[in-house]
């Protein structure tokens, strides 16, 4: 089992990935941009975000991106922003994808990046989705309706006060 930055030739896999794990959504009826992601798509996706991947006996189990406030799709609240979390549906269940996110949020968000905050946004109408976050230790900050088919609900979670504190009378300031 190891943990990663994606490269370019994990592509076909990583789509083949996202397609398969987002596809229970879209029967929901809730529509995220990785179920369709292109290869065009996915290789600006990995050049502007870091895309961490989860593999288990070389195969691609899971992943989660991190979208930087200066990168092609920035989160609404200048703080990094996680998406296109996703594991593959033959691995459902096993504790996969909570492994890469709590090695991603401890190694990289916290130690590497220390972050004082992260933000995350799921749809409202998704039935399992919000409350996975909030069990993740993320709270609601806020919403928007950027789609037909569903409205975005945005989380937060604070890594460390101090930092985060200063940070926000810092960017009130300007």
């Amino acid at each position: 089992m190891s943990f990663r930055l994606i490269t370019k030739s994990d592509i076909p896999a990583y789509q083949a990935l996202l397609h398969n794990a987002y596809q229970m959504t879209t029967n929901l009826g809730i529509h995220f941009a990785a179920a369709t992601v292109n290869d065009e798509q996915i290789n600006h996706h990995i050049q502007s975000n870091a895309v961490y991947l989860f593999e288990k006996e070389s195969k691609l189990v899971s992943t989660l991106s991190i979208r930087f406030p200066w990168g092609n799709n920035p989160g609404p609240y200048g703080l990094p922003h996680l998406g296109w979390f996703a594991t593959d549906p033959k691995y459902k269940g096993q504790g996969y994808g909570n492994q890469l996110w709590d090695w991603v949020e401890q190694q990289i968000l916290i130690n590497q990046l220390k972050l004082p905050a992260v933000t995350l946004g799921t749809a409202q109408n998704h039935p399992w989705l919000a409350q996975m976050y909030i069990k993740k230790g993320f709270s609601p900050i806020g919403q928007a309706d950027l789609t037909e088919d569903h409205t975005t609900v945005y989380f937060e979670k604070i890594f460390n006060q101090k930092c985060y504190t200063e940070w926000k009378n810092r960017s009130h300031r300007q």
